[in-house]
C-alpha cells in the first residue's frame, strides 16, 4: 500500500467540495471521490436541483472527478438516511420540536458512514467542503473544532457532534478561505459548477413544505387541536402541531387584535400556545444531553458563549449542570424563540466546546 496520504472527498456536486478535492490533490494526496445517494429524485416528486445530493449533483460530482482524474463512486445510503435522519426529523416535529436534520446527517452519514467507507478503501481521511477548522491542542493532544476564519460562512454550528476519532480523520481545506476565492479557483480550473448556487433547502424537502413530506411518509393526517392563549384559554383551532414552530407568525389562520406568535407547543395536549412577541424572550435554555468535543465534560458551572440557532450570533451565558449529562444555559440577556429540537452550541472564543438538542423546560429535571 502507498505511503502517500489517502483522502476520501465527500463530493456533494457543489463548488465547495469540488475545490476541496482540487486542493487535496494539489497537496499530493491520493484522492478518491464519493457522493452519497440519500434518496431517489422520484421520492421528492421534483428535481430538487437547489438541494444537495440530487441526481444533478451526482452528475456534477462525477464530471469533476473525471476532470481531476480521481476514482469516483456513488454510495447508496438511502436506507440508513431514512432510518437515522428522516425518521428523527418526523419524530421531532410530531413531538412539538423543530429539528435540524443537517446536524444528524453530518453525525450519522458524512462523518460516520463515509469514514467507514474511507477506511475500507485504505484512505486516511474524509474531506469535505465545510467552512470550519480542525487543530490539535499541543498540550493535551486532543483535537479541536474551530470556526472558519471568515465567519460569514462558518459552519461549525452543524459540526458540534463530531467525536475525537472523527476529527482526527477529517480535513476541512476551506476553513481559511472565503467564497469568492473558492469560486475563482473553480473558474480558473474550468469546473462545471463554478457558478452553481449553494444549496439552501433541506435536501429531502426541496420546496420547503415539510408538513407535506411528513404526511406523505407517515400516511397520517395531522389532528387539529386548540390554540391556547398564555392563560390557557382556547382561542382557536390549529391544523396539527407539525405545521408550527416556536416564533412562527405567518400561517396561523386565526383572528387577532395584534401580532401573535407561536410561543410554545404542547404535544401531550395537542395544543399550540400563542402570544405577543415579548412572550418569546427567555434567558434560560435546557439541553438534557450534551456532546463535548474533548470527550469529557468540563467542570461546571463555567462561562462561555452559545448560539441556539445556526444563523444567530453567539451570546454570553453561564453553563450549569442539569441532570446526569445535561446543562442549563442562563444567558446574560433574554434570547428570542429558543426552540426545542434545535441545537445549542457552546463556544470558547473560536473553539467549539460542544452542543446538544434543546428541550422544553418541563422535560428536564
Amino acid at each position: 500500500m502507498s505511503n502517500t496520504p489517502g483522502a476520501l472527498i465527500a463530493m456533494s456536486g457543489g463548488v465547495d467540495s469540488t475545490v476541496a478535492a482540487y486542493l487535496m490533490k494539489q497537496a499530493g494526496c491520493r484522492c478518491m471521490g464519493a457522493t452519497m445517494r440519500l434518496y431517489q429524485n422520484e421520492d421528492l416528486g421534483q428535481s430538487g436541483f437547489h438541494t444537495c445530493c440530487s441526481a444533478k449533483d451526482v452528475e456534477d460530482a462525477a464530471e469533476v472527478a473525471f476532470q481531476l482524474d480521481i476514482p469516483f463512486e456513488v454510495v447508496n445510503y438511502t436506507e440508513e438516511f431514512r432510518e437515522k435522519v428522516i425518521a428523527k426529523f418526523i419524530e421531532t416535529y410530531e413531538a412539538g420540536g423543530t429539528p435540524n436534520p443537517c446536524i444528524d446527517c453530518n453525525r450519522t452519514m458524512k462523518f460516520d458512514k463515509m469514514l467507514d467507507f474511507a477506511r475500507a478503501h485504505g484512505l486516511d481521511h474524509v474531506v469535505t467542503g465545510h467552512y470550519a477548522r480542525i487543530e490539535q491542542d499541543p498540550e493535551t493532544g486532543r483535537w479541536l473544532l474551530k470556526k472558519a476564519l471568515y465567519t460569514d460562512k462558518d459552519q461549525s454550528y452543524v459540526l458540534y457532534a463530531l467525536t475525537q476519532d472523527q476529527l482526527a480523520h477529517t480535513k476541512f481545506p476551506l476553513g481559511g478561505m472565503d467564497k469568492p476565492s473558492i469560486r475563482k479557483i473553480a473558474e480558473e480550473q474550468g469546473f462545471c459548477n463554478a457558478r452553481k448556487h449553494d444549496s439552501q433547502d433541506i435536501c429531502f424537502v426541496p420546496d420547503g413544505d415539510y408538513a407535506k413530506v411528513i404526511e406523505n411518509r407517515t400516511g397520517k393526517t395531522p389532528e387539529p387541536g386548540p390554540f391556547l392563549d398564555l392563560n390557557g384559554n382556547v382561542i382557536g383551532t390549529h391544523r396539527g402541531i407539525i405545521h408550527y414552530t416556536v416564533g412562527q407568525r405567518r400561517g396561523l389562520r386565526m383572528p387577532s387584535d395584534g401580532k401573535i406568535y407561536v410561543v410554545r407547543i404542547l404535544p401531550e395536549q395537542n395544543a399550540v400556545v400563542v402570544g405577543p412577541n415579548e412572550a418569546l424572550f427567555t434567558r434560560v435554555c435546557f439541553v438534557p444531553g450534551m456532546h463535548w468535543i474533548s470527550g469529557e465534560a468540563p467542570a461546571l458551572p463555567f462561562r462561555c458563549s452559545a448560539k441556539t440557532r445556526y444563523r444567530q450570533p453567539e451570546q454570553p451565558c453561564t453553563v450549569y449542570p442539569a441532570g446526569e449529562t445535561g446543562v442549563r444555559l442562563v444567558f446574560d440577556e433574554p434570547l428570542r424563540a429558543i426552540t426545542p429540537g434545535q441545537s445549542a452550541v457552546l463556544y470558547d472564543g473560536d473553539t467549539v466546546l460542544g452542543g446538544g438538542i434543546i428541550a422544553r423546560e418541563e422535560s428536564v429535571c
